[in-house]
């Protein structure tokens, strides 16, 4: 799969930062259009129609989560939010109300490609474009069509209910899951509030995926979020 020449649409009013995050994707042959504001922003994700959507959480005519939740009835592009609030309650609320991750301010480059990639990654596997069965990130590998696991060469077993949780982590590299979501998606609706339950694999995972599981490399925690598996290790 190609994502060079993608188009990425930043609303941000904060026009350092504009300059700062079209620096950072045009390095890497990423197409930007740009908006100060949550209006014009989406006029112009109706009418131009980008891959990925970047969006400041604090905007001077809208609440972000407003400006999220209009998008999200006129386009199907991941939303990346990027914002300096790092409180847990906004990044719940950003996520619940259609964003597909939050990157908090400031961000490195590496940190925000990866980001970005990881979510145009996760739209084209799920509009069925790719057809790639093997995923990789770092030391960990992926064999969708195989069923297979493998870490730094060596193939791992996993049980039916850590693979299904591990897949679902590793086709959405680098971009955060939520624990409710990883829940429904993996064991059904009636666990959405067995966070407990969630935590028991994600540590079964880290001692048969990371090398320290005390000090895990790919399977983090987002903080009353969900998790990630680092793409960029």
């Amino acid at each position: 799969m190609t994502l060079a020449r993608s188009l990425v649409l930043v609303i941000d009013d904060d026009a350092s930062m504009r300059k700062l995050v079209r620096r950072i994707l045009r390095a890497d042959a990423f197409r930007l259009i740009e908006s100060a504001t949550g209006l014009e922003g989406l006029g112009r994700a109706s009418a131009e129609r980008p891959e990925v959507i970047l969006v400041d959480r604090v905007l001077p005519d809208m609440d972000g989560v407003e400006v999220i939740e209009e998008l999200r009835k006129r386009s199907s592009a991941p939303i990346v939010v990027i914002s300096s609030l790092a409180q847990e309650y906004e990044k719940v609320r950003a996520l619940e109300a259609g964003a597909d991750d939050y990157l908090t301010k400031p961000f490195g480059s590496a940190e925000l490609l990866a980001r970005v990639r990881a979510v145009l990654r996760r739209a084209t596997r799920s509009s069925g474009n790719a057809v790639d069965s093997v995923i990789t990130a770092g030391d960990l590998r992926i064999d969708l069509a195989k069923r297979l696991v493998f870490v730094r060469g060596a193939e791992v077993h996993l049980t039916p209910f850590e693979y299904k949780l591990f897949g679902m982590l590793m086709k959405s590299a680098g971009a955060v899951i939520t624990s409710q979501e990883l829940l429904r998606e993996v064991w059904g609706a009636e666990r959405e509030d067995q966070s407990s339950h969630l935590r028991m694999y994600v540590s079964q995972l880290r001692q048969k995926l990371e090398e320290d599981p005390s000090r895990p490399r790919y399977l983090l925690t987002e903080p009353a979020v969900g998790y990630r598996i680092r793409s960029d290790a």
